[in-house]
């Protein structure tokens, strides 16, 4: 458990070093996205590689369901701003298309090539790109700093054209870091270079929400202590606003599997997603 105050801040942010076999996460993960992406290809179902802008990781893959999509759903894959791309989690789309949604994934510009703000606005530009290949609703996700973003894409400066915005119609943010500050006292800030004036301008635990967009903040309850936190100040923050809020601690979920019920069609984080009941 982290105790409070934080006199270790490194740690207090460490998942892996508190996840039994977490280095067996990342190259599992490759290889179900790869088999995904073979399989939705084969279909005819796979565009990969759609840019949205003119860096090399401005693209952005687009896997589309049977039939006529019902709208769009995008994830925003976390690594704290500094690793992964979109390959790595192809395989989550897998519960949204079950359920007729197409199912965009981008990669952007890492950290420090990028700035966290800098980020967020290449996530802005591939959500309108993908929202002009797909019609119908919007619905955001990410997981740890990609909760950051899909909020960050709801609050604060608008980084999204208007008629983007007004399609959005959920937001769900699994594990997100709200809260840049305390990222400032770790070790990684050498590489993501955030300041006090970028973490009041891009952590939406300190932004209002521009519209009332319902917010679903998911966290597994076997998380870091700090992630717990970061999802509870974020409902607990943004419920003071018109913005229709709920909150799911996971039983027996950690950082690395709480994602997992994405690619389940019948799983309540893919249900709550979408805006499914039960």
């Amino acid at each position: 458990m982290t105790d409070y105050p934080i006199t270790d801040y490194d740690d207090a942010y460490a998942n892996g070093a508190h996840i039994p076999g977490a280095a067996d996460f990342p190259p599992r993960w490759t290889a179900m996205a790869e088999s995904f992406r073979d399989e939705l290809k084969n279909a005819g179902r796979a565009r990969l590689d759609l840019a949205y802008g003119p860096a090399s990781r401005n693209r952005f893959d687009l896997f589309l369901p049977e039939g006529t999509p019902k709208g769009l759903a995008v994830f925003v894959h976390g690594g704290y701003w500094k690793a992964f791309d979109k390959s790595v989690w192809s395989h989550l789309a897998s519960g949204p298309l079950a359920h007729g949604y197409a199912v965009a994934m981008p990669s952007y510009t890492l950290c420090p090539d990028n700035s966290i703000s800098g980020i967020a606005r290449e996530i802005a530009a591939a959500i309108g790109a993908a929202a002009q290949e797909v019609t119908g609703p919007i619905r955001l996700t990410g997981h740890s700093a990609g909760g950051q973003l899909v909020t960050r894409m709801i609050s604060g400066t608008p980084l999204l054209p208007a008629e983007v915005l007004s399609r959005i119609v959920g937001v769900t943010s699994i594990s997100g870091v709200h809260d840049l500050r305390p990222l400032m006292r770790t070790e990684m800030n050498d590489i993501l270079n955030t300041d006090a004036a970028e973490a009041q301008t891009e952590s939406p635990v300190l932004l209002a929400p521009l519209a009332p967009i319902p917010v679903m903040a998911w966290v597994g309850a076997d998380e870091r202590p700090e992630f717990v936190r970061q999802n509870r100040a974020l409902y607990e923050m943004w419920r003071g606003f018109e913005t229709p809020m709920q909150i799911c601690e996971e039983a027996g979920k950690h950082h690395f599997d709480v994602i997992d019920g994405l690619s389940d069609p019948e799983h309540p984080l893919c249900r709550a997603f979408l805006g499914l009941e039960g």
